[in-house]
């Protein structure tokens, strides 16, 4: 391969309009370098270089050594951003792009005379009528879709960030939410959101409130493809979001959404994040829903069970998964998915197939258990690496390994991290101390502390469906509206979600604490508690119910993770189980660090 790059060729692409087509140019990797999970450089032609910035999607290429420093690449998709704070600078957005030589010896430089490129999309013949002519023809022709694709270039949706200017993307509608009514301080309103999914596999969610939620509810159709444009985005909230994306999308009223019609149809590649087996416990109970690839061990026969919600009978099937890690787990199908495909696997189960499950919600049944939900995808023998690897090692050794299930050993009524309290034993210095703890995936301990004070105003419960223990809100006329149910009830029930500061002889912490943890904690449930501190009288029933319980002594099996908040990462530790302190356990666990301390000195 000619160690060559394409001439001029940054000055090419800087002076498109939107509505060029993008040149491939070759171009030289200077100063790469990790930010985040993603990779900077600077891309060199030999007379300018730009700042650039490869997508997480690229890493495997980085890691792989596919593309190096002082390498040669081609770019074949990129997006030109504006520098925020840098007026007139710019920088490159590179999503697809290919290796085209190996680290040279140095920079090029002009001086070397490097020779010309080739530009891969030939140039155009002189032809009769101006480039402007003929768009313009074309503009009148056609459809308001195709007028779009026309008159902005179509980006992908790994490209787009706060940012940037005008855009247009073309997705595929592959989930819809209901249209829901809410009410708050600022008054009632409705909104909905659907998951968008490009023709790379990259999902999105957009939400439409009010005037945009009434305006596109009926245009957006499950299953169809839509140019959008004029829309805004803005980091995630990772606590509700339901896909993997560093970002939202809101559309308002102003937002063009144009159905693409007749064009040419495309079927979106399913991207996963898989989670090995025997990683699924810190998931449990979680918002956060997990893929998962594994060799289908067995296939139940189907059984139906009564939905809670409207006592309709639904169609269930378990399949048992196995990976690498050599645990397994249940999978628990549903409706069409226990029938339709449930019967696939049924009849091809003696082969061992391999499945992979986009999101999938992780319960506590036996410990550890698998759920799909209305928006999971499920790929038989899919044709990817992660497969291709875990039927080879399974045909290799896994069938005659012994295996045993996730949730062996664990409490079936376990949050996650489920383990004695007198295991994992840690002071609260241990988190002060650690600020970075978690950072990757939460970890667990066991402490005893002292409660010692709960901030009496803050809000210390939701409104919860009596039903699922969602949070609900209020009808638009009367009773509370349940998403997760998709029902109206005239009551609700309260719910702890509190936080308390906790003491000990090395530090203090905050934690976090949810229902079923708060109720040991304050001696009451939610409901009773809101019922003290609504009378009125000097007695103060509600504030002498707080102080009783401080400063009583418990046993805490926590979680820690790392919680963004105003793009700043913080500690978040959240109680997972209370107990009363045993002391004769606790006695035992003192001559045992007594004994250690003992023959450490000797």
């Amino acid at each position: 391969m000619e160690n060559s790059v394409t001439q001029d060729g940054i000055a090419s692409l800087l002076s498109l309009d939107s509505s060029s087509v993008q040149p491939q140019i070759v171009v030289q990797v200077v100063d790469l370098k990790p930010v985040g999970n993603r990779y900077t450089f600077n891309a060199n032609d030999g007379k300018m270089k730009i700042k650039a910035m490869l997508p997480a999607t690229l890493t495997s290429e980085i890691v792989s050594g596919k593309i190096q420093n002082l390498g040669l690449i081609r770019l074949l998709h990129y997006t030109a951003n504006d520098i925020p704070g840098k007026s007139g600078e710019k920088y490159l957005l590179v999503t697809k792009c290919e290796a085209v030589a190996s680290a040279l010896d140095s920079e090029i430089k002009s001086e070397t005379k490097a020779s010309t490129g080739i530009m891969l999309k030939p140039k155009q013949e002189f032809v009769a009528k101006s480039a402007s002519q003929i768009i313009n023809e074309q503009r009148g022709n056609a459809a308001p879709a195709a007028r779009m694709a026309m008159t902005r270039r179509v980006h992908p949706l790994v490209s787009l960030n706060p940012y940037q200017g005008s855009w247009t993307i073309k997705v595929r509608v592959t989930n819809k939410g209901v249209l829901r009514t809410y009410k708050n301080a600022r008054g009632e309103g409705c909104v909905f959101n659907v998951e968008l999914t490009d023709e790379e596999g990259t999902q999105i969610q957009a939400t439409m409130f009010n005037a945009a939620a009434k305006k596109f509810y009926d245009t957006f159709q499950k299953g169809k493809i839509y140019y959008i444009s004029r829309g805004t985005l803005k980091l995630a909230n990772k606590q509700f979001k339901t896909v993997q994306n560093d970002y939202e999308m809101t559309l308002n009223e102003y937002s063009e959404v144009e159905e693409a019609g007749s064009e040419e149809m495309f079927i979106p590649e399913t991207k996963f994040n898989f989670v090995p087996i025997d990683e699924l416990g810190p998931y449990v109970n979680q918002k956060e829903l997990v893929d998962v690839i594994g060799v289908v061990q067995s296939v139940s026969p189907t059984m139906s069970i009564r939905r809670k919600s409207d006592n309709e009978m639904i169609p269930k099937r378990d399949i048992v998964l196995a990976d690498e890690t050599k645990k397994t787990v249940v999978v628990s199908l549903w409706s069409d998915l226990a029938t339709e495909l449930g019967q696939e696997l049924l009849d091809m189960a003696d082969k061992y197939p391999v499945i992979a499950i986009k999101s999938l919600k992780v319960g506590d049944f036996q410990g550890v258990s698998l759920s799909t939900i209305s928006k999971s995808n499920v790929v038989v023998n899919p044709d990817i690496p992660e497969a291709a690897k875990l039927k080879s090692w399974y045909d290799s050794e896994g069938k005659e390994t012994s295996m045993s299930a996730i949730g062996s050993g664990m409490s079936p009524s376990a949050n996650n991290g489920s383990r004695s309290m007198y295991s994992d034993r840690v002071c609260l210095s241990h988190f002060t101390t650690n600020p970075s703890l978690g950072e990757d995936k939460p970890v667990f301990f066991s402490t005893r502390a002292y409660i010692s004070f709960i901030k009496p105003d803050q809000a210390m419960w939701y409104r919860a469906c009596k039903s699922c223990n969602k949070k609900v809100t209020e009808a638009m006329d009367s009773g509370y509206w349940c998403e997760g149910c998709q029902k109206k009830d005239e009551e609700c029930s309260l719910r702890y979600i509190m936080t308390v500061k906790v003491s000990d002889s090395t530090g203090e912490a905050w934690f976090s604490a949810f229902n079923d943890e708060a109720e040991k904690m304050i001696g009451c449930t939610a409901d009773e508690l809101n019922v003290l501190k609504s009378e009125e009288g000097e007695g103060h029933e509600f504030q002498t119910k707080l102080k009783e319980a401080t400063w009583s002594s418990h046993l805490f099996r926590v979680s820690v993770s790392q919680q963004e908040y105003n793009s700043e990462k913080r500690q978040r530790i959240t109680v997972r189980g209370v107990a009363p302190v045993d002391f004769a356990a606790e006695t035992r666990l003192l001559l045992q660090d007594i004994s250690k301390n003992k023959k450490t000195s000797q």
